[in-house]
Parts: C-alpha cells; structure tokens; sequence
C-alpha cells in the first residue's frame, strides 16, 4: 500500500515450502501435536503464552520431534507480539491454538476485534509498532481470517 501499511496476507516463498495455515483452516491434528489455550483475563497473557508455547515445543523435542532451540525462540517472539497486539487492540478473551505439523507449526490467536491488524512499512526510526513486521519476517505465512466473534491471526513458523 502506498501510505506505509501493508496487508497481512501474506506468503513467504523464501520460505520451506508446506501446508501453510489460511483459508481452509489447520489440517486434522494428530494424538498430543495440537494444544489450545483461551486467556479471559489479558494482564498476564502475553508472559503465559510464551511460557505455554515454550512448554508445548519443549515437550515436542523430548519426544523426538527435532525442535532447535532457533525455533523455540522464534516461536515465542511470535506468539509474543501476536497476543500484545490483542492486549494493546482488542477486547477480552484470547485465544491461543498451536499445531505442530512435520516441518511446521501453526500459530492462529483469536481475539473479539473483527478490525484486522496493519503491518507499517519498515521505518529504522519509528519508535515501537515493528511487532508484525517481525511476524513477517520470521513466519513462511500470517493471514487473517474473519471469525463470528471478531478475528483470527494465523501464522506458520518453519520447524527444522
């Protein structure tokens, strides 16, 4: 967009390819690869989502899955600055769904703001808002979906 915002449909051909999230929605979850969390109340949120992803890719790598800690670190970052911007823009509850695929995991927070988030153009001189410019760089995919009850930010981190 011409005045420094950017849509968050976004695919990163750079990327490993795969099954990204989007429009048809996660694909069938396999025994103890998905988990979901739903945060009413937002003070602790962003603190807990890390910890929850954390303790989900963690428990991931005990069973052979081959997570590096690359990853860990990246999808925490992620999560992070997705569930700020829910704190920060939306109201009540969050919703937080990880999927871990072979070569991938799924993020999608979901909150009750139907307004889809804006990605600003890169600016090495603004102060703050660079939360989905992160998002982008580090995720092979981020979309986002209407839901019902407001949105869904999907996004899909490379596992290698």
């Amino acid at each position: 967009m011409s005045d420094g915002t950017a849509s968050l449909e976004a695919e990163r051909p750079d990327r490993p390819a795969g099954r990204s999230a989007g429009r048809h929605g996660p694909p069938l979850a396999a025994p103890g690869r998905s988990v979901s969390k739903t945060y009413t109340d937002l003070q602790d949120a962003i603190g807990s989502a890390r910890d929850f992803t954390t303790a989900f890719l963690l428990a991931g790598a005990r069973q052979g899955r081959g997570i590096r800690t690359r990853t860990v670190e990246d999808a925490r970052l992620v999560v992070s600055e997705l569930v700020t911007n829910v704190v920060r823009h939306a109201a009540g509850p969050c919703r937080i769904d990880l999927h871990l695929t072979a070569g991938a995991l799924e993020i999608a927070v979901s909150d009750a703001d139907g307004a889809a988030p804006v990605a600003h153009a890169p600016d090495p001189g603004r102060v703050g808002q660079h939360g989905l410019e992160i998002v982008l760089a580090l995720c092979r995919s981020v979309h986002v979906e209407p839901t019902p009850s407001g949105k869904c930010v999907r996004a899909c981190l490379a596992v290698d």
